[in-house]
């Protein structure tokens, strides 16, 4: 189900229901596509597949039938192909297409290859590739949001060695903006922001919070082993696990990231990390996730 904000008030739509779309559409000049199902798993969860290709499909009809002047589909880093240690992943790097992608990755690069293919038909659309996305606001919370509010509280006594390309959420907003106003039809901007270790990050967060960073950091190997024992845990226990043989595998891929036609076709300038995590921790405080505390002097 996708919340979409039509004159100052949200309108309801199923992404996988093409009948509840013409309603909304009508009269719309610009559709942001954010709606999506993320998965940390090798395994196909349900509606995956459903919401990242069919639901993109199904934006992609009711954008044309409705006339909408722009669409801005919201990609992932994931849809990109892992093209080796020390490669650069640009706009340009192969999707992750192959039967021997993980269902998530394949699942957005799929989407991604709807949007390009809608736009050589006539429809007016432009893709912005995200990497890992944080920052405040995080209601729901996501799945890296758990992962901070985790470090915060002090229940992650270890940690993985690995890291990724984080972005800010509002960095990111800023650059589909941008991107919504000047980009051509059809080009793809990737929307990165800075590689850094989950240990850095945790330093980050204890800086933020006044609490104890992890004591332990876990080798790749043992983690991923160690990560598949969680999820068979946790899938037994009929809840969501919060890392997972596939997440700490994605956390050595994806480290040369570039945003560079971002930054000079669109002006885009991520903001340092750890002023998104400091952000992120403060509004986590403010919103009653985390009590609000005297913070420690180091």
């Amino acid at each position: 189900v996708a919340l979409l904000v039509f004159n100052g008030e949200r309108a309801v739509a199923d992404v996988s229901d093409p009948a509840t779309l013409p309603p909304v559409f009508c009269g719309v000049d610009m559709v942001y596509h954010c709606a999506g199902c993320i998965s940390i798993s090798r395994r196909a969860c349900p509606g995956l597949f459903e919401v990242n290709v069919t639901g993109t499909a199904n934006i992609v009809e009711a954008c044309l039938k409705a006339g909408v002047k722009r669409l801005v589909h919201f990609s992932s880093i994931h849809a990109r192909s892992d093209t080796g240690p020390g490669t650069v992943i640009d706009e340009e790097t192969p999707l992750a297409l192959g039967d021997s992608e993980a269902p998530y990755d394949r699942s957005k690069a799929e989407g991604e290859w709807i949007v390009l293919c809608a736009a050589n038909r006539g429809l007016d659309a432009v893709v912005v590739v995200p990497t890992a996305v944080l920052g405040p606001h995080d209601y729901l919370p996501s799945y890296f949001g758990r992962v901070l509010l985790s470090l915060a509280r002090e229940r992650m006594p270890v940690i993985v060695c690995g890291g990724f390309d984080w972005v800010d959420v509002c960095d990111v907003v800023d650059g589909a903006m941008r991107a919504a106003e000047r980009a051509a039809s059809g080009s793809r901007y990737v929307l990165s922001g800075h590689w850094c270790t989950l240990t850095e990050i945790a330093m980050y967060v204890s800086d933020a919070r006044g609490c104890s960073p992890p004591r332990l950091c876990v080798p790749d190997r043992l983690a991923r082993a160690c990560g598949r024992v969680n999820e068979a845990i946790c899938r037994l226990r009929g809840v969501e696990a919060l890392f997972t043989g596939f997440s700490v595998e994605a956390l050595s891929h994806h480290r040369n990231v570039s945003h560079e036609k971002a930054s000079h076709g669109l002006g885009y300038r991520p903001r340092p990390l750890r002023e998104t995590v400091t952000d992120t921790i403060h509004w986590f405080e403010q919103s009653g996730y985390l009590p609000l505390c005297q913070y420690r002097t180091h």
